[in-house]
């Protein structure tokens, strides 16, 4: 284990957080609480910190279960129900999506989050540091969804959020909304951001009026959900992941 103020002794150290994540386990927040838990063994001993860096060489351990070294990216896209949690453990004991994932999938993790009762297109990796850059607002990426909401609106309104909006204090960026149906008591509404705050879309459509009771994500970034069927998972050729993110992202 080498001293986190000393040099790395190889190119190949690296801090233990970004070992968890690349290796797929979580993402680097996410490590830092499983060490603070008591939950990470490195060669043998409990670490009580994530200032420690890792080699090929150490023995890391997460619950019990070894962790080898990273392997190769991969990504599937996920048709995700309502109803189910976006986490590995639901205090609650709600259930999880990974709880329902195929038995012969990899550990993964999400790129972002769908609330409970969101649907729709959830990109999983077994690369955490690669899940943390897609989700940074920087990479501009579109989040489309589609949201029937109890309520009317005009397109008028709508094109207030390309300016954004501060809700209770929060402030969204610029957002495009394009009413598709109106009329009756629900409306049909095509959101897309860039941000992904907590529950963005809801809020804000929220604070024109308007209460979502459907919210499906139909694409993020260049992936689609196209016709993937609910509950449904699909590993996305490594030939389009270089062809969409580029061979740099590996």
């Amino acid at each position: 284990m080498a001293n986190p103020t000393d040099p790395p002794s190889s190119p190949e150290a690296e801090r233990i957080a970004k070992f968890l994540a690349r290796a797929g386990v979580c993402s680097r927040r996410d490590a830092e609480r499983l060490i603070a838990e008591g939950r990470v063994k490195l060669n043998g001993k409990v670490l009580d910190t994530p200032a420690v860096k890792v080699t090929a060489a150490d023995k890391v351990v997460v619950d019990g279960r070894p962790i080898g070294a990273a392997e190769p990216s991969r990504m599937w896209r996920y048709h995700k129900p309502s109803g189910l949690v976006t986490t590995h453990r639901d205090p609650a004991g709600r259930a999880t999506v990974f709880e329902n994932l195929p038995p012969d999938m990899p550990r993964v993790i999400s790129v972002g989050r769908l609330d409970l009762t969101s649907e729709g297109l959830l990109l999983l990796t077994n690369d955490g540091e690669l899940a943390r850059r897609l989700e940074l607002p920087a990479n501009g990426w579109l989040r489309r969804y589609r949201a029937r909401a109890y309520g009317r609106v005009a397109q008028e309104e709508l094109d207030t959020l390309k300016n954004g909006i501060t809700v209770d204090g929060v402030r969204y960026g610029s957002i495009d909304a394009k009413l598709e149906r109106g009329g009756g008591a629900n409306s049909w509404i095509t959101v897309s951001i860039t941000e992904g705050k907590n529950r963005e879309v809801r809020r804000v459509l929220d604070a024109l009026g308007l209460k979502v009771n459907r919210l499906i994500r139909t694409s993020y970034g260049p992936f689609q959900l196209g016709t993937l069927q609910p509950g449904a998972v699909e590993e996305i050729p490594r030939k389009v992941l270089k062809e969409q993110l580029g061979k740099d992202a590996f």
